[in-house]
């Protein structure tokens, strides 16, 4: 994932955090610093999570406590685009610069949107990073704080879940070259991997099973590996009241690093294995 990754935000926010109780709409002080951080995300200068050299996925947690802290000292404001009326305490977001946002989509101030991104009528929450060439396609929601690498399809109805509490959980994070397939759902702070096909209907949290169709292996708990075609299946267990069948993912083909997406041999792929396209 493109790192742009400014430095961390003040201190100020701890202290806030700190004494968050007391902190309201009336505090002007308050709400200055917090804008201006949560402003930092808007812009992509800072991000609530990012990949770090070893691999692993790093939590800003001051990050987190300025997006908290915005429904505290932001107070409840009516806003109005056209004819529809909007009242809340998080505006829109306004800048898009070199961004494609069709009619019906929304996104909230405190995401990122990196230009070549293209929304289709979908959602994107505040603390979203949603990087360059990357499509939300119709229907699609990009919860709080998700981070979506560059050049990923988001296919129609996906959800990828959002988490703000506590400061230091792991959002999902979508890498590089992605592909999730229509109707998904990626929640709980799961990952996919760096050039991965999720086929469509494919349920991922983190506490789930990723197991090599081909060997058996249980590969993770929560993570697509890279360069792969993975689906939603089951794997089953046996309980006192009889053989049940759990749900997993099921990793069915490893592609080489790099391959482009052809879309003609994904749906061989996923036909061979008796999985509707």
């Amino acid at each position: 994932m493109t790192e742009r990754f400014a430095g961390p935000l003040p201190a100020v926010i701890d202290e806030l955090w700190e004494r968050r109780a007391e902190v309201d709409p009336d505090d002007a002080d308050a709400r200055a610093a917090v804008v201006a951080a949560v402003d930092r995300l808007d812009a992509g200068e800072a991000r609530v999570a990012r990949i770090d050299a070893s691999g692993e996925v790093v939590v800003d947690e001051r990050a987190k406590r300025a997006i908290l802290l915005s429904f505290k000292v932001l107070g409840m404001v009516r806003s109005q685009v056209g004819d529809f009326q909007y009242h809340d305490r998080i505006p829109l977001k306004s800048r898009l610069d070199g961004v494609r946002v069709v009619p019906g989509a929304i996104a909230r101030w405190g995401a990122y949107l990196a230009p070549g991104v293209v929304l289709m009528p979908s959602f994107t929450n505040i603390g979203a990073y949603v990087d360059s060439g990357t499509m939300v396609d119709t229907w699609a929601t990009v919860g709080s704080c998700a981070q979506i690498g560059r050049n990923v399809h988001l296919s129609g109805g996906v959800g990828i879940g959002g988490v703000l509490e506590p400061p230091n959980a792991v959002p999902v994070v979508i890498e590089d070259d992605a592909m999730i397939g229509s109707r998904s759902m990626i929640v709980e702070g799961a990952r996919v991997g760096r050039g991965a096909v999720v086929g469509s209907g494919t349920n991922l949290s983190a506490s789930m099973p990723v197991i090599d169709v081909h060997t058996g292996e249980e590969l993770s708990r929560g993570r697509i590996p890279d360069w792969c075609v993975a689906v939603g299946g089951t794997r089953t267990r046996e309980f006192p009241g009889g053989t049940f069948g759990l749900p997993a993912v099921l990793v069915l083909k490893r592609l080489e690093p790099g391959q482009r997406h052809d879309k003609a041999e994904l749906n061989a792929v996923l036909r061979e294995h008796g999985v509707d396209t």
